[in-house]
């Protein structure tokens, strides 16, 4: 029954949709409706399709996501030339250059040492074990990129885990979500809080501070610590300890390179926090560094890319484009925000909706389209945007019930061995959680009427 919930509601919305867009039309609210809503149903009728077979996994998550831009193709919402464009996103393809750069920290033995470093801290603990790595990650997410810094922690973690024998689907999940709560803190963790000072400055409103996030931002990633570390780390799926053979034998060929592998990753680490390069220029050098200086063969670095996650993210993000260029999102979001007025029922609402629509559309795209919603609604309604926005911007960042809501989230898939039922299973409680906290504590720190 729990495996058709999400694909039930869904359809659920879509009626509503349906039935309800004449009166939306008629109200004029927020962001432009399209003139013709044809291919904007039929992108939901997608949608809701694909979260069927995500989560009953009736075929292998990455056919359901190849099957995605080819039915958007296929029924002319976006063509053919878009749907499949995203396959070279910079994106994806720091997540190939990723997998290569950490497959060949395993290959030289750096990421077993790091991972018997982190075992020996944590004295054998599993628990206190995930809780320092979060706390870790999640730190280093309040200044540097969050996606930056699950790419290039989950070799390491993998590499504990080894050491610890414990499965890495029993860590990998929750330091995602760490890393998108890191996110939160600041204006440069997450790329939604820069949208929103965006276009706070764009209505002539005074944007939130560097550090200002983190007035909420820090509470929601210390709940997130403390509800893993008490409670939640009994929900995350079981998995299986990694096979360390292959390991093993990389270690025993290749164990004289391991000071070659140690410079290259951290000068990727160094570029990527500087920002001398661009995350994905960075990536690739270190890949291509990593075979060249003799780290690991060309063989090894085709064989270390997780192709799920890639055609994962890659198909999805032709779904983000056409619930754009559609007007499906807009549609959604229209049907729920424009009717309401009460300032703590907006509040709810939009929250709510964010986390919703981000949970199956890029992060960004969700904020870049509620916030220009929600913005005109406050301010005609005579309460300050900022509590609306703020709410925007944590609930497009704090999302935990499937693969694609953040990049985190998709990278941890394949290494975690995860399926889609397992985010909602582990990730549910969290994401009511500070749902709740945004949707009490935010009107608080930035009061409906100052």
């Amino acid at each position: 029954m729990k495996r058709f919930f999400f694909p039930a509601a869904m359809l659920l919305i879509l009626a509503v949709l349906l039935a309800g867009q004449d009166a939306l039309a008629a109200t004029g609210m927020g962001i432009k409706l399209p003139e013709d809503p044809t291919k904007a149903y039929i992108t939901l009728g997608i949608l809701v399709a694909a979260a069927v077979m995500f989560f009953t996994e009736i075929v292998p998550l990455p056919i359901t996501a190849l099957l995605v831009p080819v039915a958007l193709s296929l029924t002319h919402v976006i063509t053919s030339k878009v749907a499949f464009s995203y396959f070279g996103d910079p994106t994806v393809i720091l997540f190939m250059a990723m997998f290569i750069v950490g497959e060949a920290t395993f290959i030289t033995g750096f990421a077993d040492k790091v991972g018997a470093l982190a075992v020996r801290l944590s004295k054998g603990n599993t628990v206190l074990l995930l809780v320092y790595t979060m706390a870790a990650v999640g730190l280093l997410s309040t200044v540097l990129s969050n996606t930056g810094t699950t790419v290039v922690a989950v070799p390491m973690i993998l590499g504990m885990c080894i050491k610890a024998k414990l499965a890495p689907g029993k860590v990998l999940m929750p330091v995602a979500f760490a890393s998108s709560l890191g996110g939160t803190v600041t204006l440069v963790g997450t790329p939604p809080n820069g949208i929103i000072n965006s276009m706070l400055a764009q209505t002539g409103q005074t944007p939130f501070g560097f550090f200002e996030f983190g007035l909420i931002g820090i509470p929601l990633l210390v709940v997130g610590l403390a509800y893993y570390g008490l409670i939640g780390h009994r929900f995350l799926p079981e998995g299986r300890q990694m096979d360390d053979d292959i390991v093993t034998e990389g270690q025993t060929r290749r164990e004289n390179k391991m000071w070659y592998s140690i410079a290259i990753f951290a000068f990727v680490v160094f570029m990527m926090a500087s920002e001398l390069m661009p995350l994905t220029t960075a990536a690739i050098l270190g890949a291509c560094l990593m075979v060249i200086s003799g780290c690991m063969t060309m063989r090894e670095a085709f064989r270390s890319v997780d192709w799920t996650t890639i055609f994962l993210f890659a198909g999805m993000l032709s779904m983000s484009a056409a619930m754009a260029k559609s007007g499906a999102a807009a549609i959604v979001a229209n049907a729920v925000v424009s009717m309401v007025s009460d300032p703590w029922m907006l509040m709810l609402v939009c929250c709510a909706l964010t986390a919703l629509i981000t949970n199956f559309m890029s992060n960004t795209a969700t904020a870049a389209l509620m916030a220009p919603l929600a913005l005109p609604i406050a301010l005609a309604s005579g309460i300050s945007p900022l509590p609306i926005t703020m709410g925007i911007a944590m609930s497009a960042s704090a999302c935990f019930l499937t693969p694609i809501a953040t990049p985190p989230n998709t990278i941890v898939l394949g290494p975690g061995k995860y399926s889609f039922l397992d985010y909602v299973k582990a990730g549910w409680p969290l994401q009511l959680i500070t749902l709740l906290m945004c949707w009490l504590l935010i009107p608080m720190i930035w009061p409906f009427h100052p």
